[in-house]
């Protein structure tokens, strides 16, 4: 039997485990696994190397259409450049930072026109849940093909735009979230008290505070907390299943395990910066690593890894959130735009971090980065290397180090906490659907061979 491409001699994470083995692709989909399995068009010799599922990054801002505002943040071109180089083969796009954001019908295909024929990996969308869409935008959105839902309980957007994203109160989310229990998809939560946080940055920010450290103390762990178990609460009340994103805390994993114990459909994510940076050497770094939930200290993250090595997180994601160079570029870190751009630097930091660091199994580190992301949104052609699934795939160099540089990356603006960091693996080569869409040799491929999932 001929093949369009095998892959030989890769140590390959399957579902239950790593093994020395040949994968066949036809098609786009994986046909054969196996040793022996016989000719292809295609071959790549991935001996040293470790053959992961791509991976399903399930939090990526994309400004795409800016809107004439945020035009120069992040555009579908260098974001999935970034995402191939990052062996990010898929991911969930957020309904903001783009103008107008996702919230109907009408900016869902907005959103998918901007994003034409610009793609370098798949691309399953996430749906807004606003205070201004609750006659009929939910159910527009479902018809559209969202994946899943997206709301905020900390403050967000600027309503001196029109059209931009919007956080929800107690009443829009509880009558939101009855609506998308109907369509059966997940609700992603960001969750942080908004009045709390907001006055408590207030007050320190009138009292003349500056640095990150300040910053952290305005958002305690209680205001990650409260607004889970409120969240929690609506959900049992409702019906909907529920994702909260980017814990920082262990204490609002304890509350998300607690609640599935009870019966409640809910998990959690968290990011790679928070599992790499603490709260002491952010003011060194500088805002470039502000973010909310803001990074907290070191015994906050080696509890968090706990939770990721008992599976308790479901899986990490980068949140990447870029903007341009001057949001970023304050002396008050009150002042500067909240954000981390890191969709390039999950796979390599994750990796080293997890697997080499910290024992973490390979099999761990597929599900956290590519198979639980893909089951909890329903891509159901992603996450794993198994037959009839899509041939997406990141090859990973081991024990490879390089210390990144700005040049190295494919965001639009070269700005990242990463960079001068030495990250101890290396992304070699990235394949989508049977295609090579990034190599250490060759680089990005200039083929958009991406698409958008829709559900």
């Amino acid at each position: 039997m001929s093949f369009d491409l095998l892959i030989k001699n890769g140590l390959v994470i399957l579902n239950e485990g790593e093994v020395t083995t040949e994968v066949a692709v036809t098609d786009g989909k994986i046909v054969a696994i196996g040793e022996n399995l016989g000719e292809s068009k295609e071959v790549i010799d991935a001996k040293g190397l470790i053959v992961s599922p791509g991976m399903v990054d399930a939090h990526v801002h994309i400004t795409d259409p800016g809107g004439g505002f945020r035009d120069f943040w992040e555009g579908y071109v260098t974001g999935t450049r970034s995402c191939a180089k990052g062996g990010v083969t898929s991911f969930m796009e957020m309904p903001l930072n783009q103008v107008p954001a996702t919230v109907n019908k009408e900016s869902l295909e907005i959103k998918f026109a901007a994003g034409e024929g610009k793609l370098m990996s798949d691309v399953g969308s996430f749906g807004g849940l606003v205070p201004y869409n609750l006659d009929g935008g939910i159910q527009e959105l479902n018809d559209g093909g969202v994946a899943a839902y997206k709301a905020f309980m900390a403050t967000c957007g600027d309503r001196t735009i029109e059209g931009d994203f919007m956080n929800v109160d107690d009443y829009s989310l509880y009558e939101g979230m009855k609506q998308i229990a109907k369509t059966g998809k997940v609700l992603a939560i960001h969750a942080e008290n908004a009045g709390i946080t907001d006055k408590l940055g207030e007050i320190a920010y009138q009292n003349g505070e500056t640095t990150l450290k300040a910053y952290v103390e305005t958002r305690p762990v209680f205001t990650e907390v409260e607004p889970i178990r409120r969240a929690i609460l609506l959900a049992k009340e409702t019906g909907c299943r529920i994702h909260i994103c980017h814990v920082a805390c262990p204490e609002g994993v304890d509350e998300v395990t607690k609640a599935r114990q009870e019966g409640v459909d809910v998990t959690c994510e968290t990011c790679t910066h928070y599992l790499y940076f603490e709260t002491n050497e952010l003011d060194s770094i500088g805002p470039i690593v502000k973010c909310s939930p803001p990074i907290r200290d070191k015994a906050v993250q080696n509890g968090l890894w706990e939770k990721v090595m008992t599976g308790e997180i479901s899986f990490v994601t980068s949140d990447h959130s870029p903007c341009t160079p001057d949001l970023k570029d304050k002396e008050n870190a009150f002042e500067a735009w909240g954000g981390i751009p890191g969709v390039q630097n999950n796979v390599d930091v994750l990796f080293d971090e997890g697997v080499q660091k910290r024992g973490m199994s390979l099999k761990k580190f597929a599900e956290m980065i590519a198979t639980n992301p893909a089951e909890r949104f329903g891509l159901n052609s992603k996450g794993s290397i198994s037959i009839g699934k899509d041939a997406d795939f990141v090859f990973i160099s081991p024990n490879d180090s390089y210390v990144l540089k700005a040049e190295d990356l494919e965001y639009l603006n070269k700005i990242s906490p990463y960079i001068g960091r030495e990250i101890g693996a290396q992304v070699v080569k990235t394949v989508l659907r049977g295609q090579t869409i990034y190599s250490k040799e060759t680089g990005v491929s200039e083929d958009a061979v991406g698409v958008f999932i829709k559900k």
